[in-house]
This record gives structure tokens, C-alpha cells and sequence, in this order.
């Protein structure tokens, strides 16, 4: 099967994304690529450049209750027993608007085998010189409230250099440990003096990485950002804004066919994992009411 892609581009950035999932399939910068890509027209690995909603992350065993209502999602990463990543990887996305430099993308999460609720989403992209700006805007369709959260889910590269001599900084005062047979949260650490203490830029080393963090340091303007730098010079940057107060780290540690290691999964996310299930930051979207949430991404 064939999907359809769509092409932007403007301030010498190019983006491509599919039809099916509405996923990030492209970033340029001239010619280097500033997220792992994947080919065109075949299955998305990894999730790569998906917007997961309507949740992140896992929910254990598919199974939560809401408003005294209890649900059972199918599970799709069955090694864990979990629902991963929401509903829109299968989806068509519909082309809303479309221009050189901006997109427009469009579906309706559910009515679904256990998520009875009706959400539209709506994803905005742009380029310019500054790089490429997203916004995501979930609207309940439906007569019910409705659970709901979200994040991009991009591998960024920055550059040509393995992922252990890349230097990463980001600002987090908390991260939300996982227990390392289903990666489901063990409870919230310091990240002071922790391995995952990347306040300070550093390189990432041998550090393996599949953990959420928070007490992001939003700026004055309501933004935070990550940089990772290649040691050949350059770069690869991400900002987004305080409706995201989560952020999933995965240094993409999988075994063979698939190569390991390969990019810097980078997911800002509205609530940790099973946040349906815990209530953490979880966006209840009564009827009639949206949620927004905005990210950038942008060369070094």
C-alpha cells in the first residue's frame, strides 16, 4: 500500500509527513537530517514522529477506569502487557490546508474498542528560518468527557557521530523512575547527582535512557528546550511550551534486526505514563472543550 506524503518547505528547512498517522517521516536543514527518518510508502518503526494521543506513553494492562466507568484497551506492546502510544498510529490523517511552507492535518480518535469517547485532532505545521512549529489541538467531539494526552514522538539526530559522544542538555529537577520489566512508573528521584542529571551539558555516554522527567524550568515565556550537540560541531534542538510538563527520554537501546541506538527519542508529553490510570496531569476534556499544545524543532 501506498500512503500519500506531504512536503513543506521554506528557511532551508524541508518537512515530510504521512498521510497514515500524520508522522513526521523528514527533517532537513540543508542537507542533514535532523530526525531519523523512514521510507517512504512502508510500516513507521518505532513510533517514529507519530503524535501519540489520545494518551503517551503505556497504560498497564490496557485497563483503566474513568468516571466509575472501567475500560479495557487492546494491548500492542504485548512483551509488557500494555497499551503504547494512543490511537492515531493507525489513522488517515485528512490534509486540511496545505501551502509551500505550512500543513495542515486532521482525524477523530474513537469511538474505539476501549476508549468510548470522540476526540478531534488537529495538527498545524509550519517552517520559517527558526525551524519547524507544531500545534496540536485536541477537541472533545463527543457528549462525554473524555481522557486525554499527548506528545510528539521524534528520534532527533545531531549529527553524524554515535549517539554516545552526542552532548545533551536539558533542565529537569525530577524524573519518574520505571521498573525495568515493563518500564511502568516506580515512583519519582531527584535528578541531581543521578545519571540523568544532563543540567549541565554532558555527553550521554553508555547512559541508557527510557525514563520520563518533570520540573521542566519553563522560561518567562512559558518554554522549555533540549539541545543535543554532535562533537563534529552542530546540532539539533527542541522547545515546547507549559502544556506539556513531561518529558520521555529513550536512547533507543533495541536488540537486532533493528539498529540500536540510532537516534535520541525526545517526547514532550501533557502527562506521565499511565496517567490514565494515576490521574497525573491527565486532560479531562469535557464536551465541547480543547486542549493546545505547541513544539518546535530546530538546527544547531
Amino acid at each position: 500500500m501506498t500512503w500519500t506524503d506531504h512536503r513543506i518547505q521554506a528557511g532551508g528547512y524541508s518537512a515530510v509527513f504521512t498521510a497514515r498517522a500524520g508522522a513526521l517521516r523528514q527533517l532537513r536543514h540543508g542537507d542533514r537530517d535532523l530526525v531519523l527518518p523512514f521510507p517512504a510508502g512502508g510500516p513507521i518503526p518505532d513510533f517514529r514522529g507519530i503524535i501519540a494521543a489520545p494518551w503517551p506513553n503505556r497504560i498497564a494492562d490496557g485497563r483503566y477506569s474513568f468516571d466509575g466507568e472501567s475500560h479495557r484497551l487492546p494491548v500492542n506492546e504485548p512483551g509488557r502487557g500494555c497499551a503504547l502510544h494512543g490511537l492515531a498510529l493507525g489513522q488517515d490523517w485528512i490534509a486540511e490546508a496545505r501551502r509551500e511552507s505550512s500543513l495542515v492535518l486532521s482525524c477523530t480518535l474513537g469511538p474505539a474498542p476501549g476508549y468510548p469517547f470522540a476526540v478531534r485532532l488537529t495538527a498545524g505545521y509550519w517552517l520559517d528560518g527558526d525551524g519547524l512549529h507544531a500545534e496540536v489541538t485536541a477537541s472533545n467531539a463527543g457528549d462525554r468527557a473524555a481522557p486525554y494526552g499527548v506528545c510528539p514522538h521524534p528520534y532527533l539526530l545531531a549529527g553524524p557521530a554515535p549517539l554516545d559522544e552526542w552532548t545533551l542538555e536539558f533542565r529537569a529537577d525530577t524524573f519518574l523512575a520505571a521498573d525495568p520489566e515493563r518500564r511502568l512508573p516506580a515512583g519519582r528521584q531527584p535528578v541531581r547527582g543521578h545519571a540523568y542529571d544532563f543540567n549541565t551539558p554532558r555527553p550521554i555516554g553508555a547512559t541508557m535512557i527510557d525514563d520520563a522527567f518533570t520540573g521542566l524550568g519553563f522560561d518567562d515565556g512559558g518554554c522549555t528546550r533540549l539541545l543535543v550537540r554532535d562533537p563534529g560541531g552542530g546540532g539539533v534542538g527542541m522547545s515546547w511550551d507549559r502544556n506539556l510538563p513531561w518529558l520521555q527520554l529513550y536512547t533507543g537501546d533495541t536488540g537486532p534486526p533493528r539498529p540500536g541506538r540510532a537516534g535520541l527519542a525526545v517526547e514532550p508529553m501533557s502527562c506521565p505514563p499511565d496517567a490514565f490510570n494515576s490521574g497525573d496531569d491527565l486532560v479531562r476534556l469535557e464536551p465541547g472543550e480543547s486542549h493546545r499544545a505547541s513544539w518546535s524543532i530546530f538546527a544547531v
